[in-house]
């Protein structure tokens, strides 16, 4: 990184956000993402479609296109309908790859997700393969199913980093999945934790710590973060057009500064998630539904 970049971050990291107008906060928003981030939660689905729907590739190339002027690492969810496109498609642009499969209750689609995560690894479009995705937290598997999941990936693939995502907390909880990851994969939200604008980042600091606690040595990545737009609240955070963006520029400006690896959530809003969310679920992205930059 060049110095005056460093000097630009940490100019960034002295300003008082409380006191710029929202004009303000859009200026510096922009510059924020200019700079680029370390990596970028992929959201695929147009609006009328969700998870289980077939996509296109022509869908996935109009917004890797969008999106790759500004981050380095994308990451993806599932490796069926379409999905396993995206890594594929990511290094077309240069963009490395945290691939994930997706894994719930029904047994033949994890099969796939897991076959489909093994055969993009070996023909060499995963730089880190992410074994499910708060599966644990959701209740869909035993402990036991997701690491003989792991290992058989772990086996298939051993020179790729693998790793589970979850909740931070979860990997001080269970030890065994801990260990079997070459790399932490943890989740650190303040906003659904309930914890007000003001001391998220605090938080969330104190949330990626206790996953490097958990990690005895192990790299730890914030495989999700972030803060919505719009919505209802949740005790004392409150999704605002101003809190997302003073989240996104305080979280960017940490990650720089100390040399964490953070996947933002996310990059496009995504009008299925209300359904597993509330309203506060369609707008978590950087871009709108339309593809255009909210801030």
């Amino acid at each position: 990184m060049s110095s005056f970049r460093k000097y630009k971050i940490k100019s960034l990291a002295g300003l008082n956000l409380e006191n710029k107008t929202t004009k303000g906060l859009e200026n510096l928003f922009k510059k924020t993402l200019k700079n680029g981030m370390h990596g970028l939660c992929f959201s695929p689905y147009e609006e009328g479609q969700e998870p289980g729907d077939q996509m296109t590739e022509k869908q996935i190339r109009r917004r890797m296109k969008i999106i790759k002027p500004y981050t380095k690492w994308i990451r993806s969810f599932s490796c069926t309908d379409g999905n396993e496109a995206i890594p594929r498609i990511a290094k077309e642009y240069g963009i490395k790859t945290l691939v994930g499969a997706w894994l719930g209750d029904d047994d033949e689609i994890n099969k796939r997700e897991i076959a489909g995560l093994i055969k993009l690894a070996k023909e060499g479009y995963v730089d880190i393969a992410a074994v499910g995705n708060e599966v644990m937290y959701r209740g869909d598997l035993t402990e036991d199913e997701l690491l003989d999941f792991m290992y058989e990936v772990k086996e298939a693939v051993p020179t790729v980093p693998m790793g589970y995502v979850d909740a931070y907390y979860e990997f001080s909880h269970r030890p065994k999945i801990t260990e079997a990851c070459d790399v932490i994969l943890a989740n650190c939200y303040p906003y659904w934790e309930g914890c007000s604008l003001e001391y998220s980042l605090l938080y969330m600091k104190d949330m990626y710590n206790q996953a490097v606690s958990a990690g005895n040595g192990k790299k730890v990545i914030i495989t999700e973060t972030g803060w919505p737009s719009a919505g209802e609240g949740l005790d004392g955070a409150h999704p605002s057009h101003e809190n997302a963006i003073k989240y996104f520029i305080n979280s960017q400006v940490w990650s720089e500064e100390s040399d964490t690896e953070m996947f933002y959530f996310s990059s496009f809003d995504e009008s299925w998630k209300v359904g597993t969310e509330g309203v506060v679920g369609a707008f978590w992205g950087l871009w709108d539904k339309n593809e255009k930059l909210k801030f």
